[in-house]
């Protein structure tokens, strides 16, 4: 079937109002630069509502439905836009809408920082998975930054035999790279000791640990740190980041960029938007 022709049947697929949001953000089509290159055959929404639709259930790449744009197709655009560092504009440029949008700054200042490990399939890489002992999860951990609106400034995914602290190193340090205006940092015991000096000598970082009150047993709401916490939530709501099935985890990031991105289209289309119950509660 002609992707032009395709009716738009699945509730992974993007609406008018999310195109319109996403379509100003795509680069440039090469047959309209400078250099030239043969016009693309199929249409670029159609694209992305392949990726979505991978995303969102969880499918493998050659299960595609006929009616999207052939399965090499999706994934060269998938694979070239991660590569370009596409996705991730997307991703920011959609924050700092949201950001201006609830009266903050495009730019925020103390973000949250937590990981969460996920068992690999057997199509993970065999160089990348780990065991985390603590969580008894033979797979590859997500380290995910957020903001204080549990919107997502970075995403870095490691073997899950990785410490917290260690990664947290290397995200620290893009984070002052990428977001110089970044002051604070707050985080579970996970993150404690050396890193809090650390972090304060070299990237004039504020670390501060959010402890477990004594005492507690079970689920308890922590502050500021549920707000990453239900960030991780967002992600696992598409069927395709419930566990890790790339080889490579660049493309792991990848799938958890776009599942967030999904979440903020939606979220800026939303014609009466809800008030979340965990917003009335100040922490």
């Amino acid at each position: 079937m002609p992707a032009a022709s395709r009716r738009r049947r699945y509730p992974s697929d993007t609406s008018v109002a999310e195109w319109a949001l996403l379509e100003p953000l795509l680069p440039v089509p090469a047959c309209q630069t400078k250099t030239g290159e043969h016009p693309e055959k199929w249409p670029r929404r159609e694209i992305v509502d392949g990726i979505r639709y991978i995303v969102d259930n969880g499918a493998k790449w050659r299960a595609l439905p006929a009616d999207f744009p052939p399965w090499e197709t999706v994934y060269g655009f998938f694979w070239r836009w991660n590569q370009a560092a596409v996705v991730t504009y997307i991703r920011d440029q959609l924050r700092r809408r949201i950001r201006t949008s609830k009266g903050r700054c495009p730019h925020p200042v103390t973000l949250i920082v937590d990981s969460q490990s996920v068992k690999g399939a057997s199509t993970v890489g065999r160089n990348s998975p780990g065991y985390d002992a603590a969580k008894k999860i033979n797979g590859r951990k997500r380290h995910i930054t957020a903001d204080t609106l549990g919107l997502p400034v970075m995403i870095t995914v490691t073997p899950a035999d990785i410490q917290d602290r260690d990664a947290a190193r290397d995200v620290f340090w893009r984070l002052r790279l990428t977001q110089p205006q970044i002051t604070q940092v707050w985080a579970d015991r996970g993150y404690a000791g050396d890193l809090v000096d650390w972090a304060r000598e070299r990237l004039w970082l504020t670390l501060r640990i959010v402890s477990r009150p004594k005492g507690t047993k079970g689920f308890v709401v922590l502050p500021r740190r549920w707000k990453v916490e239900r960030t991780i939530g967002w992600c696992m709501n598409a069927r395709r980041n419930a566990r890790d099935y790339e080889r490579l985890p660049q493309h792991s990031e990848a799938h958890l960029n776009w599942a967030l991105i999904t979440m903020m289209t939606r979220r800026l289309t939303r014609k009466s938007p809800r008030t979340s119950q965990w917003s009335k509660k100040r922490y």
